[in-house]
C-alpha cells in the first residue's frame, strides 16, 4: 500500500509540475504575417519553453541561426520549441517563408523581486 501511494504522489507532483511549466511558457503569436511581440524577453540561465501559434492560414518556418531551431508551424496550428539556458543578449528569428517577418529573444536577467 506505501508503494501504491508512493507512486501516487510521485505522478501528482509530476503532473503538478509539469502543469506549472506550461504557465510559464513565453507565447509568440504570428498574426497579419507579422510576429508578436517582436521582441520576445525570456530570463537567463533557465530552460525556456516558447509556444508559437499562427492565427494565419498560410504556414510559416520559425527559423533561428543563433537558437539553431527551425520549425514549420502550420496555419491556424501552434508547436512548441525549448531554448536554453541562455546568457544575456539578443537572439534573432525569421520566418524563412517571408524573410520580411523577423523579430527577436531578448535575454535579460531575472528581475528579483525581493521582500
Amino acid at each position: 500500500m506505501r508503494i501504491l501511494l508512493s507512486i501516487l504522489a510521485g505522478v501528482f507532483l509530476l503532473n503538478n509540475a509539469v502543469l506549472a511549466a506550461d504557465e510559464s511558457a513565453a507565447i509568440l503569436v504570428i498574426d497579419h504575417q507579422q510576429f508578436a511581440p517582436n521582441k520576445l524577453t525570456v530570463p537567463t540561465g533557465t530552460k525556456t519553453k516558447i509556444v508559437i501559434r499562427n492565427q494565419d492560414a498560410m504556414p510559416a518556418e520559425f527559423e533561428s541561426y543563433d537558437l539553431s531551431r527551425e520549425i514549420v508551424v502550420p496555419g491556424h496550428g501552434e508547436v512548441t520549441i525549448f531554448v536554453g539556458p541562455l546568457e544575456p543578449g539578443n537572439y534573432q528569428f525569421f520566418n524563412d517563408f517571408n524573410h520580411d517577418m523577423q523579430g527577436s529573444v531578448v535575454v535579460k536577467p531575472a528581475v528579483n523581486k525581493g521582500n
